[in-house]
């Protein structure tokens, strides 16, 4: 039997009422042994519950309580998820984890796939780790949407991938889901001359079947460090990959919002700055449901930007100019066309200086956001640094990987003025620590200048460089 120790007893609770204590552990409800958070959560919704308890002294008691359907006890336990999370038993050819340097903190290398964290956090499962109970579970809790990394279609090729020669007999769980109605999104790590051209195809025509109750299919390029020794010979993809990527995936988009009223079918952003094209309209997003897998990450954060900047400074000639400028600046940036930098510094007539630091990929999109937001404010001076992802190695661009061992090497010099403001995908969940372990404190002690967090938005991004100007 599990024994799940309570961590703290909120205030005013019935808990409280029920005179539960902090060392106290709950051992079943209504009888009925507690697995998990999800069983927690199933078995506490009742209006009458009878709950068996060790004590601190040791003693087993019975706590009889009543209360209205669906209303929190108000205990959390020293593990909150009150079970222990499940690792991946694959090795995949494509894993980013077995491409991290040695020496870093245990956790980071931990894979986990637990469909419970699908629901809870977001994370993309396998299904190779799951079981006939999981599944009853799933659809009992109705804990959805699930989140799977399909990676392919073709048994075979799936069992080579993942390297585990179950993973291809694993897929007959989305059929399980979706005869269950469980909401599904889908992943595809894209690996080139592996499981593209038309082994991708193949994939998108067989996971069509399953929509609408699988919502979206992701299509993400491998992520490749420079710590491959040993791991299988992945290449990088180049533009023209890039373009018959994007031309097939929307050819079944247009395929599904006709039949299905959903597109379905998504590329990632890296795809659309690597063919140089414009990136889809908001509407082909339906509702930015990946947005956390990069799917739409740019085109909302553009969208949001433009939104906010028009709140803040109105509706003007001015502001309408500014705002033309930046879409044209937009343009030219994902058509990569080498247009001129029209961006201006405000040093010589301002007097706030506040820098930020993002990725390769991601910067040219914040200097456009920057240059616009310099123009409307002649008291400020807001610079972008590019950071080369020198730790993971170039072909590395995404902000959400940058280390503060990159940042320090390539900011230590530069003139970052009263803060430096970085995005929260840098930082590990939850956390005030990058991925090397350096803490945000630290580099502030390495920078001499403070550090601002800010979320990953348009709306967060205009509203932060708006109060270095107002204060």
């Amino acid at each position: 039997m599990k024994k799940h120790i309570i961590a703290k007893v909120q205030p005013n609770s019935i808990a409280e009422e029920c005179g539960f204590e902090k060392g106290d552990i709950l051992l079943k409800i209504n009888d009925s042994e507690i697995e998990d958070a999800f069983d927690y959560q199933f078995l506490t919704t009742d209006e009458f519950l009878v709950l068996t308890v060790e004590s601190k002294q040791g003693e087993i008691v019975e706590i009889e309580v009543e209360k209205d359907a669906g209303e929190d006890l108000g205990l959390e336990f020293e593990n909150s998820f009150m079970d222990d999370y499940r690792s991946c038993r694959n090795k995949c050819i494509f894993c980013f984890i077995d491409q991290m340097p040695p020496g870093m903190r245990e956790t980071l290398y931990f894979k986990d796939d637990d469909t419970r964290l699908s629901f809870l956090q977001g994370n993309y499962v396998t299904l190779t780790n799951i079981s006939d109970e999981d599944i009853s579970r799933i659809i009992r809790y109705r804990m959805e949407p699930i989140n799977i990394s399909f990676q392919t279609m073709n048994k075979e090729l799936r069992c080579m991938m993942l390297h585990n020669r179950f993973a291809g007999d694993a897929l007959r769980r989305a059929d399980e889901l979706y005869e269950a109605g469980i909401e599904m999104n889908g992943q595809i790590v894209l690996c080139k001359d592996v499981n593209d051209k038309a082994e991708l195809e193949y994939s998108i025509e067989q996971l069509y079947k399953y929509v609408p109750v699988l919502r979206s299919v992701s299509v993400v390029p491998v992520g490749l460090s420079k710590f491959r020794e040993g791991l299988y010979p992945l290449k990088p993809f180049e533009k023209e990959d890039a373009e018959k990527t994007i031309d097939m995936i929307e050819k079944w988009q247009k395929k599904a919002f006709s039949e299905k009223g959903l597109h379905f079918i998504h590329a990632s952003d890296e795809w659309y700055f690597l063919a140089g094209r414009d990136f889809p309209e908001e509407e082909r997003y339906d509702g930015y449901l990946q947005l956390e897998n990069g799917v739409g990450m740019v085109r909302n954060y553009i969208e949001e930007f433009k939104e906010t900047f028009i709140e803040q400074f109105g509706q003007s000639r001015e502001c309408a100019e500014i705002i033309s400028n930046f879409e044209k600046r937009i343009h030219n940036v994902v058509n990569d066309k080498k247009a001129e930098d029209t961006s201006e510094s405000n040093a010589n007539k301002g007097r706030v200086r506040v820098s930020l630091a993002t990725g390769l990929l991601f910067a040219p999109v914040l200097k456009a956001c920057i240059d616009a937001m310099n123009k409307a404010l002649p008291e400020a001076d807001f610079e972008v640094y590019p950071i080369r992802n020198d730790f993971f190695g170039e072909r590395i661009t995404v902000a959400g990987l940058i280390t503060a061992t990159d940042l320090t090497a390539q900011l230590k010099e530069k003139e970052i003025g009263e803060a430096l403001i970085i995005p929260d995908t840098m930082l590990r969940y939850g956390e005030a620590v990058f991925l090397d372990d350096i803490t945000v404190s630290e580099l502030e002690t390495a920078l001499h200048c403070r550090v601002d967090i800010v979320k990953s938005t348009g709306r967060d991004l205009v509203e932060i460089l708006m109060k270095y100007v107002t204060k």
